[in-house]
């Protein structure tokens, strides 16, 4: 069996490659849960129910005993679509090596993008239960576990190609591209075709498949029922066009539908609760149920809590902190959206420090001073952490002469040139480099230790200035660590140029 971790799978771009490359992946289960099934196996004491309740702290457990059980049954004509029977068909001596050879992990050591994932499949299982099993009691466990493992043909994925969602969500969802042109460069295929592939294959319940056949194939009645949801200060004129559209309204009213409206809440929410995409899945549930929008919105956040409270870890997002957290804060501070640019008040306040470095001949009266204008010019063009440092005569050792958004202690920092190539690359002749998710695992390995503790995040501006033809002073710079602002790269080049005239200047008067 491969490992749980695939760095080196190549991307398929077939529907039948991905779904060999996904069956082959085992999906990792954290060491409690992992432990604590183990023993319930053990204990003949325990029920099935028991052993089941125990499994779902776990959905990649839930996942993987379901497939095993849905493989080994391929004669039967229904597949499993419970854990319970999923149990009792593999048996507890099969379903106990089963676990035995699923990859035990601390919650940390696990893919957060696999924990992401599995963590907006429960919030969808709490909105799925909480809106709709208590209606429909006898499809409770359709329901439930529907909701569940919706989105689980893509947590394999999240193994094996994290970095392919993220581009994903942060290029579909965030900037607003084609789904169907972002799909096929990054995975070569419709990701709901994939899914529905994925979901077949693995014989999940049947409500799983439908949900991707509607979005598929069934998307002219969604529309329609988009169209209707949105009028809903008038339910009785709703009413009235449902009526109108018996088969619309049949289509609508299918139990099935709720597990797509659970999960099309729970993946939105992720963005944001005030979004369009976001509200039109509210309308749908609203127009479902046949409630006040408002109702529902509140039945949404209280289930939210609720899921929270339950599945909450740290390092992860969940959208109930979206209720008391702005969402553009809560964006940027996942680096999902680039710096906003550099207000006409700060630009004002950089184009006077820029205009006192080129000052000719040079107006500081030490380095200090000049480092000093540096630094708040910097910071004017949008950089909100700045470390300036300077070289010794020998050419050994850069101190710190100046630093903004950082703790204090950075003033003291001393850094040995020879202990990093990526330091001696810079002072070998004027540069820049620009780290970003695409380069930063090269060269951030390759920067000392205390520079990466202090500049945390995926993107940084580094960039090496010189006087009379010699490297003498280093630069780097941030915006907090997520993607950085155009307009603010453009002015911390101009403002590094602005530098380097200044310290030639400088250099020129003390002489």
């Amino acid at each position: 069996m491969p490992p749980e971790t695939s760095a080196q799978l190549p991307v398929p771009r077939s529907l039948d490659a991905w779904l060999k490359q996904l069956e082959s992946i085992r999906l990792p289960v954290p060491i409690a849960s992992h432990e604590r099934v183990l023993g319930a196996l053990a204990d003949s004491r325990r029920s099935l129910r028991e052993i089941a309740e125990l499994m779902q702290e776990s959905p990649s457990l839930v996942l993987s005993v379901l497939r095993e059980a849905n493989h080994h049954s391929t004669g039967l004509s229904e597949p499993a679509e419970s854990l319970e029977v999923a149990i009792n068909r593999l048996g507890l001596k099969r379903t106990e090596e089963l676990l035995q050879r699923l990859p035990a992990r601390a919650p940390q050591d696990m893919p957060p993008a696999l924990r992401q994932l599995q963590l907006i499949s429960q919030h969808a299982t709490q909105q799925a239960n909480g809106l709709f099993a208590g209606r429909m009691a006898r499809l409770w466990q359709d329901i439930h576990w529907g909701s569940l493992l919706f989105l689980s043909p893509l947590w394999p994925m999240a193994v094996a190609h994290p970095k392919l969602l993220e581009e994903w969500e942060l290029r579909v969802i965030h900037k607003g591209e084609s789904a169907l042109i972002v799909e096929t460069q990054l995975f070569g295929v419709s990701l709901l075709k994939l899914c529905l592939t994925v979901a077949e294959a693995w014989r999940l319940p049947m409500w799983v498949t439908q949900g991707y056949r509607l979005l598929i194939s069934e998307r002219r009645l969604l529309v329609k029922a988009i169209r209707i949801s949105r009028d809903h200060l008038h339910p009785l004129r709703q009413r009235q066009l449902l009526d109108e559209d018996p088969a619309l309204q049949r289509w609508l009213n299918h139990p099935a539908n709720t597990i797509l409206l659970a999960n099309g809440i729970a993946l939105s929410a992720q963005q944001a609760w005030d979004t369009p995409h976001s509200l039109r899945w509210q309308l749908l549930t609203s127009l479902y149920l046949q409630q006040p929008l408002s109702e529902v919105q509140q039945q949404l956040h209280q289930q939210a809590v609720q899921s929270a409270r339950q599945h909450w870890a740290r390092g992860l997002w969940h959208p109930a902190e979206a209720l008391i957290w702005p969402w553009e804060t809560r964006r940027m501070h996942r680096g999902l959206l680039p710096a906003p640019p550099p207000s006409a008040d700060a630009l004002l306040a950089w184009r006077k420090c820029c205009t006192e470095l080129l000052v000719e001949p040079s107006c500081f009266n030490n380095a200090m001073h000049l480092t000093t204008s540096a630094r708040d010019a910097l910071v004017a063009c949008g950089m909100q952490r700045v470390m300036l440092l300077m070289t010794d005569r020998n050419m050994t050792t850069l101190r710190v002469h100046q630093i903004a958004g950082l703790d204090k202690s950075a003033a003291n920092l001393t850094l040995q040139i020879s202990e990093s190539t990526v330091l001696q690359r810079l002072l070998a002749q004027p540069t820049q480099l620009r780290l970003s998710p695409a380069n930063n695992a090269q060269f951030s390995a390759l920067l000392p230790g205390q520079l990466k503790g202090l500049f945390t995040g995926e993107h940084l501006l580094l960039r090496s200035l010189s006087s009379n033809g010699k490297v003498v002073m280093l630069v780097f710079a941030d915006q907090g660590g997520g993607p950085l602002s155009e307009i603010s790269v453009q002015a911390f080049g101009k403002t590094a140029q602005c530098i380097e005239r200044a310290l030639s200047s400088f250099s020129a008067r003390k002489a």
